[in-house]
């Protein structure tokens, strides 16, 4: 029997360049020292929220600046990293290294679930920019890399270079090992996650997708589905990598003029990606995720993602509501 996988051992095998072999490496030591910090940040003092502010106007947590910090000091020893985006930043953070690599990052995804024990995570993109004349409005589909770590009973870390999507999970040496070396998303399930408490202003396709769940078996679908809502997007995105599902935050009658409620660059495009990657789709409703050209580094997305009939479903409503 041949000795577990190491994360450096898929790397090594997987990573299209040593050089983003290593910028993975950084991630996921980032990930590790994050998760080591959540597992006793109540008794350390640091639950509860701050007295400021992020860009999206949201009050931010202690961990979130605490995560925020992490992510910066190990992207800061990487010579190969030269830009942060992150959700807890106003502007992009230009390191003084002159890497060719830039990423963006949700540190802490799902903190408001802090304070009553429910799985967060990170979220991380790749790209490759030009340091000198950096284009940090990519569509999702150049990304290089992409993935999350979600801090649950154990730690796991997704990872996808295009291709496919592997799972791993961290040791109690503070090792990632290989779970999974291609998660496949099924293509139809029978649960979706959606927050039903924002029905008031969904929209049309939306109303009649849910609607065709809710009647089950005695609808049109003749099927029975559950509804699953964690509030953490990594752990409802984790829920449907690992035995499929559909996660919906549509554009609503509120978040219309906003674009949407989740960011294109360190939220929908990571995860369009892994779930690509896994068999999966992702959509805005009207659109490929990753074909969306990103105009602002926060710029927010509908997002529709998961198994593929069931976001091909919620798709043919939004083309027949046109």
């Amino acid at each position: 029997m041949s000795a577990p996988k190491t994360l450096q051992d898929w790397l090594q095998a997987e990573a299209p360049s040593s050089e983003l072999a290593g910028v993975i490496t950084t991630i996921a030591a980032a990930c590790a020292e994050i998760a080591k910090v959540l597992r006793t940040a109540p008794t350390d003092g640091l639950a509860g929220a701050t007295d400021h502010t992020n860009v999206q106007g949201e009050t931010q947590k202690q961990l979130d600046v605490v995560s925020n910090d992490i992510f910066i000091k190990h992207i800061r020893q990487n010579a190969a990293i030269s830009i942060l985006i992150s959700e807890e930043l106003d502007e992009e953070l230009h390191m003084q290294n002159q890497g060719r690599f830039a990423i963006a990052t949700d540190p802490l995804d799902g903190s408001s679930n802090l304070d009553v024990n429910v799985t967060v995570g990170s979220i991380f993109s790749v790209l490759a920019v030009d340091p000198n004349a950096p284009d940090l409005l990519q569509p999702g589909s150049e990304q290089l890399a992409a993935g999350y770590a979600a801090y649950g009973p154990s730690t796991s870390l997704l990872l996808t270079f295009g291709k496919t999507t592997a799972a791993f999970t961290l040791s109690n040496e503070g090792v990632f090992m290989l779970d999974r070396e291609a998660v496949q998303v099924a293509a139809q399930s029978g649960e979706y996650a959606i927050n039903s408490a924002r029905q008031r202003f969904w929209d049309a396709p939306t109303s009649t997708y849910v609607a065709q769940n809710i009647a089950g078996e005695e609808g049109e679908l003749g099927k029975r589905y559950n509804m699953r809502w964690v509030g953490s997007m990594v752990a409802d995105i984790h829920r449907i990598l690992m035995r499929g599902g559909i996660f919906l935050y549509p554009l609503d009658s509120e978040t219309t003029a906003k674009g949407g409620r989740l960011r294109l660059l360190y939220e929908a495009n990571p995860m369009s990606l892994l779930l690509e990657a896994a068999g999966g789709a992702a959509s805005t409703g009207h659109g490929r995720i990753l074909d969306v050209v990103p105009t602002d580094i926060h710029q927010r997305v509908p997002v529709i993602m998961g198994s593929s009939a069931e976001v091909a479903r919620l798709d043919a409503l939004y083309a027949k509501a046109k």
